[in-house]
């Protein structure tokens, strides 16, 4: 499949990607977290801390993109995660931001240091970058990753596994839901998406039921990996559809620390759309 032409932002001549008008409502969760979690960082921030507080993206993108069917340029997940830490009064004490495309990656440390901070860059697949990213940041610091990969198969479980290996690492994941509606059949055969986002599952979910029931015991058995390596999911897991109400994907917010579900449960619900199931 031949790759799209590129398109630039006129304000700053590099490359942007192109999203859904869904990626607002994903972007907003982002900056109201991150707001509401100022309180947090503070305590690991000097003069009060010394282990820091870091961003990481292992989907980064370029920063900024395109509203698909429009002229609107927004900024990406990361830009939105910088600028939301600077106007709470708490901004990270690093970033960590990766993509599998160079150019991307490039642009989007440029739009960084423009802002008036400075990011840790990596280009590669996100399986590989996360051990990178891993060992440079303070094992003694409070952690906040946002994992937005385009599909499943992007999100192997070995990545949420390494990076729960840090004790506080709170994470705000996209599961495309989409994604596990239109491909369930493909994706559930052997060796496919599912047994690298969820290793083990034909063992303990029922493939006999009908296809909202299978989904539904997938996804309780992804939650279930995740409890069994001492994170918890909470309880606000939206529900985030499309402009003709297609179900979309969840957003799935992980913690070991009671605050962090909380905070993410007071935020997270923006118009009280529908949630998980």
């Amino acid at each position: 499949m031949a790759k799209k032409t590129p398109k630039f932002d006129p304000d700053d001549d590099l490359i942007i990607g192109e999203v859904g008008s869904w990626a607002i409502e994903k972007h907003e969760r982002l900056r109201k977290y991150i707001q509401a979690s100022h309180g947090a960082r503070a305590r690991f921030l000097r003069p009060q801390g010394t282990g820091g507080a870091s961003y990481i993206e292992l989907y980064s993108g370029a920063g900024r993109s395109l509203i698909s069917g429009t002229n609107q340029i927004i900024d990406g997940s990361a830009v939105v995660a910088f600028k939301a830490g600077q106007a709470s009064g708490r901004p990270f004490s690093a970033m960590h931001l990766s993509d599998l495309e160079e150019q991307n990656s490039a642009a989007l440390a440029q739009r960084i240091t423009a802002l008036g901070g400075s990011a840790t860059s990596y280009v590669g697949d996100a399986s590989v970058v996360v051990d990178q990213v891993m060992s440079a940041i303070n094992p003694h610091g409070l952690h906040l990753a946002f994992l937005d990969p385009f599909n499943l198969a992007q999100l192997p479980f070995a990545i949420i596994e390494r990076m729960l290996r840090v004790k506080r690492m709170d994470m705000i994941i996209h599961v495309s839901v989409q994604d596990l509606q239109r491909n369930l059949d493909i994706h559930s055969r052997v060796g496919r998406s599912l047994d690298i986002f969820a290793p083990g599952w034909r063992d303990v979910v029922d493939v006999n039921q009908a296809t909202a029931a299978l989904r539904a015991a997938f996804i309780d058995y992804w939650l279930g990996m995740i409890r069994s390596l001492g994170s918890n999911p909470a309880t606000g897991i939206p529900l985030i559809v499309g402009e003709k109400n297609q179900r979309l994907y969840w957003l799935v917010f992980l913690s070991s620390n009671p605050l962090g579900q909380k905070l993410w449960n007071d935020v997270q619900n923006l118009s009280g759309q529908g949630s998980l199931f």
